[in-house]
């Protein structure tokens, strides 16, 4: 039986996010709904999951001394990682002394917070299909790997970043100076190391949200959604839309994959699952251990969206993935450089039939800055997806 306390008091059941950024907003929401006293960290003021929590903190979470004075001052009951750069080693070390339980372990978010990690646990531990790949430590080292083997076109990736910066196609050998200086810019840790893959021509990539929560029993039980699908320009999502149509073959290895990697990793939560898909073949791409910037569209099509399920699932507490209604989502960005934005079309954007519109309060604006989305269902997946991108284009950003 799952207890669950009254918020500032002696009671209280505390969930420390590390990153508070738009998907930690939504999971500090669903947790504030279940009674839970929560605690927004982020590397910079009023990030917009700090703007509804019960407690904000900023702090260098990479930082192994910080992160530790933060949690053993807080004493949370529970913490959840929201990014990838957060000093694991230090979490593993709270967590073995027993100080803090992290969601879904420390082990799963050292593993997850860089692609080598997973990558080859995915690939050389458990033996499940990806593009053929090297890690890489210099410009050298990346043009040998792509004329020993993983040829042209392939892509490059830095080792730790997050929603696809740093990462580029290289179609030929003019390209593969210009794709190590974006992949050194745009990592999290400073100069570094790449992955390079070799490219898979796939006929789409979906994301296979999987759900590790209790059951009556008090055992871990794996849960599906329906397989999300999306486009991703430079490696960033723009636009997802649930279900995704696949062969029932496809959508059971994709499955089998998405638990084999997430029994490994254990605990308790929602894994975003990243595959290629090929008619009936499938490639393991990516897992994160938290919810996935492709599942905001199960805001609008899930009884119970990705954030619902994943603070249900670290409480104890049942889930359920049954879809609602198909619909589509669409990005909204910044579109300008500056602090303090306005956004004109609000009212026009929801005039679009079955829309929703979610604005995430991110103090500052860039011109690819994520700064909201735009969220539709119909029973027609592709009327979703148009009606998404119509209200995603008449909200119009400004300087204040």
């Amino acid at each position: 039986m799952t207890t669950l306390g009254t918020p500032l008091s002696p009671s209280a059941t505390k969930v420390m996010l590390l990153g508070s950024g738009e998907l930690g907003k939504e999971v500090l929401i669903a947790l504030q709904r279940l009674g839970v006293e929560t605690i927004a960290v982020d590397r910079y003021d009023n990030a917009p999951g700090q703007q509804v929590a019960h407690h904000a903190r900023t702090i260098t979470m990479s930082d192994p001394a910080q992160l530790q004075a933060l949690i053993e001052a807080e004493r949370p009951h529970l913490v959840v990682p929201e990014i990838e750069a957060i000093a694991t080693p230090m979490l593993e070390q709270l967590e073995a002394e027993g100080v803090v339980r992290v969601i879904p372990t420390a082990r799963a978010a050292r593993l997850t917070m860089d692609r080598e990690g997973i990558r080859r646990l995915a690939a050389e531990t458990l033996g499940l299909p990806t593009s053929p790949y090297q890690f890489c430590d210099s410009l050298d080292e990346l043009q040998a790997a792509i004329d020993g083997g993983i040829g042209y076109p392939c892509i490059v990736k830095p080792v730790m970043s997050s929603s696809g910066k740093g990462q580029s196609k290289i179609d030929g050998p003019a390209d593969v100076q210009k794709a190590w200086d974006y992949a050194m810019a745009g990592g999290r840790v400073g100069p570094g190391r790449v992955i390079v893959e070799g490219f898979i021509a796939f006929d789409y990539e979906i994301t296979q949200l999987t759900v590790r929560a209790l059951d009556a029993q008090g055992q871990v039980q794996t849960h599906f959604c329906d397989p999300i699908g999306h486009v991703q320009v430079s490696g960033d999502y723009v636009e997802s839309w649930q279900p995704h149509p696949m062969t029932p073959a496809a959508l059971a290895e994709s499955r089998r994959i998405a638990k084999t990697v997430t029994d490994n990793l254990g605990g308790q939560g929602l894994f975003g699952v990243e595959l290629f898909v090929k008619g009936d073949q499938v490639w393991f791409s990516e897992v994160s251990p938290r919810p996935h910037d492709t599942g905001m569209v199960t805001m609008i099509t899930q009884w119970q969206n990705e954030f619902e399920l994943h603070a249900r699932a670290i409480l104890g507490l049942p889930v359920d993935t049954t879809l609602k209604s198909p619909g589509a989502s669409a990005v909204i960005y910044g579109g300008v450089e500056a602090r303090g934005i306005a956004f004109d079309g609000v009212d026009d954007a929801l005039r679009v039939p079955h829309s929703e519109i979610r604005l995430f309060g991110k103090p500052e604006s860039f011109v690819k800055r994520r700064m909201g989305v735009a969220l539709v269902f119909d029973a027609d997946v592709e009327v979703a997806r148009t009606q998404a991108k119509l209200a995603a284009s008449k909200v119009k950003p400004r300087v204040a």
